[in-house]
């Protein structure tokens, strides 16, 4: 998971620099020593701001490590329950996934990326990666691309984009896409109203998302259902296609979003 820098207003540095010590161990960079090489910060500064941190409960002190504490998971639940596509999906999400029986996914774009609000494992007993409050890129994963579905204008340059911060993380390439097929994989998808993710972002796991839209009919979320390749046939892909957009579409309603507008 990564997350963009955001530039600081004059006066905000220490506030700044507190929230990419939050971010750093959100991020797996749980040792003081981690911290300071992700965050720039220096040393001292870093670990005043992790006792500042820990002692408000935004952190949690193990041992030499540290982990996000119970204040960000309070303030994390209530920021789920007062996002208005969380709260309306709820019960469609549930009804599609007594119906399907595999992973159902909610999530909304945020600052360029996947955000997951909510995650129903499948009873078929196969994991996957994602977990409620992850982030993934938007063009390697299914519901990422039904966010994008309106977007022409940043298919490519978000699909170069993720590829460029993945070879700079060291992430191993294994694409099976190029720029202009994933362009026209969008075109159609964006035609029929639905992306699939044929193992793109996990090896073995396809998706198939569909987007939500509000009342004046902008994407502001997807769903998707995931599922393991023998649960997944090419067949069931297609069957899955009309029951995962008519999810969406109660969802939508719930908005506000008429079709017939």
């Amino acid at each position: 998971m990564t997350t963009r820098p955001v530039p600081a207003p004059p006066g905000t540095q220490t506030l700044a620099r507190g929230l990419a010590v939050v971010d750093a161990v959100a991020r797996g960079h749980d040792r003081l020593r981690d911290v300071v090489a992700e965050t720039g910060v220096g040393r001292s500064t870093t670990h005043r701001l992790l006792q500042l941190l820990v002692a408000a409960g935004y952190l949690r002190r193990l041992d030499d490590r540290y982990a996000l504490g119970p204040a960000l998971i309070e303030l994390g639940y209530q920021a789920l329950q007062e996002n208005p596509v969380a709260a309306v999906a709820a019960a469609p999400l549930r009804a599609l996934h007594a119906r399907v029986s595999d992973t159902v996914h909610l999530a909304v774009e945020d600052r360029g990326q996947v955000l997951y609000l909510d995650k129903i494992p499948g009873t078929r007993g196969e994991p996957t990666r994602s977990r409620t409050g992850h982030r993934m890129p938007l063009t390697r994963t299914g519901i990422g691309k039904a966010l994008l579905l309106d977007r022409p204008d940043r298919w490519r340059g978000q699909f170069l984009a993720e590829r460029r911060v993945g070879a700079t993380a060291g992430e191993p390439e294994a694409e099976i896409l190029t720029a202009d097929q994933f362009v026209a994989v969008m075109t159609a998808s964006a035609r029929r109203g639905v992306a699939l993710d044929l193992e793109e972002n996990e090896p073995g796991v396809l998706c198939v998302a569909a987007p939500v839209r509000d009342a004046g009919g902008a994407i502001v979320a997807a769903i998707s259902v995931s599922a393991r390749r023998p649960a997944m046939p090419p067949a069931r892909v297609e069957a899955l296609a009309p029951v995962v957009l008519d999810a969406a579409a109660s969802i939508g309603a719930g908005l506000g979003f008429d079709p017939a507008r």
